[in-house]
């Protein structure tokens, strides 16, 4: 597989692409086959028509799941592990109380949402979602309120910060790829950020509520029950102290990288590595997870017997989550090596549009070719780095350029983003209803935020 390359040219690898997708679809929702089994097929038969030989078939589809589960199996295992101590010792309860009495039902979804902007800054997607969602569950289930009303006005604000701010991964390699001024980036990317979450998040999530007004998942904190004779209440202190470690620590990498990227401090000094090996996203939860059964199990009244049993039990909901998700990465991974992308890029380089149009169409056609959203941040800002070194931009411009392209790198995540399966399971949809609500999303968030940049850009007088 190391010396293969594509021969098909762009217009059958899109013919592939929409096939492989439709297929999906039709499996999934009209002839209900499971979504694991439907992705594993669907991969290994668009890799065969895609060129991919025999021999390398089934190491495309493996490594393609294998890296997807690297991070996703051990965030959503601890993350269940974590969101099942919250509940089970009414911590989650408590701390829904408090925000009722704080905030009152009509602005929960608003003060859920801009938490999670703010968690959401130095803390990846993923990650972030796993640590808010114990609370947005219990918030849901005080009210009785539809899950979408909460989950998508947080889930939305860990997407908008992911996309435009960094030090996510995206924007700071686009910067480095447009020579970008980071510290403008961030300026504006706030500015892109935050009315794009108004829209995409914050409205669409109340939209969505009301449209499909169902009750929150058991996946991550399982049933509602009362607690047990003997055990006690924690209080919202306790779990906002547990649930603050992973977003300390991994503020805490996110930082230290950040200045040793700068030079201000030595990356190879050992207690910089030291904290940065703590604030990596598994270390981080793994250390919440553990003092959580601590603080929120033995310290209520939990026995060992019954921690070890209360994680025991959160795992096996969330198994059919991991393997959907593992096999949307596969699929994702099989249109990437299949070469669809690249030559859709190409094709679209061709096309001789304005710079600032350009970078974010073919950041969307990577999007809806391959599923990433990083990929098709990286990959589109590399294809146009001679167009912009060559138009002569100023720093304000070529920021405004990365934001652009960061726009059209998050459109429409459907079956080919293990996203899409993450955030669909965690929140208990079909894939039906997660396409009428997550994809309708990330529309939004490209769509809203790319007009934001334009009026910005029109402002220097370019268009």
């Amino acid at each position: 597989m190391d010396t293969w390359t594509p021969t098909l040219s762009a217009g059958p690898l899109l013919a592939i692409a929409l096939a492989a997708v439709a297929l999906i679809l039709v499996m999934v929702i009209v002839f209900r086959v499971h979504a694991f089994i439907t992705l594993v097929t669907v991969s290994a038969l668009t890799a065969l028509a895609a060129g991919i030989p025999f021999e390398g078939v089934v190491k495309t589809m493996t490594e393609g799941f294998g890296s997807t589960l690297a991070s996703v199996a051990l965030l959503v295992g601890l993350g269940a592990m974590l969101g099942r101590l919250v509940e089970l010792s009414g911590g989650a309860q408590s701390l829904a109380e408090l925000m009722l009495r704080r905030f009152g039902e009509q602005r929960a979804p608003l003060a859920l949402g801009v938490a999670s902007l703010i968690v959401g800054v130095p803390i990846f997607f993923d990650a972030g979602l796993i640590v808010m969602l114990p609370v947005i569950f219990a918030v849901a289930r005080r009210i009785n309120g539809p899950v979408l009303s909460y989950g998508i006005p947080a889930a939305g604000a860990f997407s908008v910060t992911h996309v435009y701010l960094p030090p996510h991964p995206g924007p700071v390699a686009a910067a480095g790829f447009y020579g970008a001024d980071l510290g403008l980036i961030l300026l504006l990317g706030l500015v892109v950020a935050l009315p794009t979450w108004l829209v995409s998040g914050y409205w669409w999530g109340l939209v969505s509520g009301r449209r499909f007004p169902f009750p929150v998942t058991d996946l991550l904190v399982g049933p509602e029950r009362d607690l047990k004779p003997g055990h006690r209440l924690a209080s919202p202190a306790a779990v906002l102290g547990v649930l603050a470690i992973p977003i300390l620590l991994i503020l805490g990498n996110t930082g230290l990288s950040a200045l040793s990227a700068a030079g201000t401090i030595d990356k190879g000094a050992r207690w910089v590595q030291f904290l940065i090996f703590l604030g990596q996203t598994p270390i981080a939860l793994l250390i919440s997870t553990l003092v959580a059964t601590v603080v929120l199990g033995l310290r209520m009244g939990m026995g060992r017997t019954e921690v070890e049993q209360a994680v025991e039990q959160a795992l096996g909901p969330i198994c059919s989550v991991v393997l959907i998700t593992g096999a949307g990465g596969m699929f994702g991974g099989v249109l990437r090596t299949s070469g669809i992308g690249d030559a859709l890029s190409e094709v679209m380089a061709s096309m001789g549009l304005p710079v600032i149009v350009a970078v974010y169409l073919i950041a969307v056609v990577l999007r809806l070719a391959q599923g990433s959203a990083t990929v098709a941040l990286t990959t589109a800002a590399a294809l146009m780095v001679p167009a912009v070194e060559a138009a002569g931009y100023n720093s304000v411009q070529v920021a405004l350029l990365v934001l652009a392209t960061a726009a059209g790198s998050v459109f429409g995540s459907h079956v080919n983003d293990s996203g899409f399966w993450l955030v669909g399971r965690l929140m208990g949809m079909d894939v039906a209803t997660t396409l009428r609500t997550w994809t309708v999303n990330q529309v939004l968030v490209s769509v809203v935020g790319f007009a934001i940049v334009l009026v910005l850009f029109a402002g220097s007088g370019l268009v």
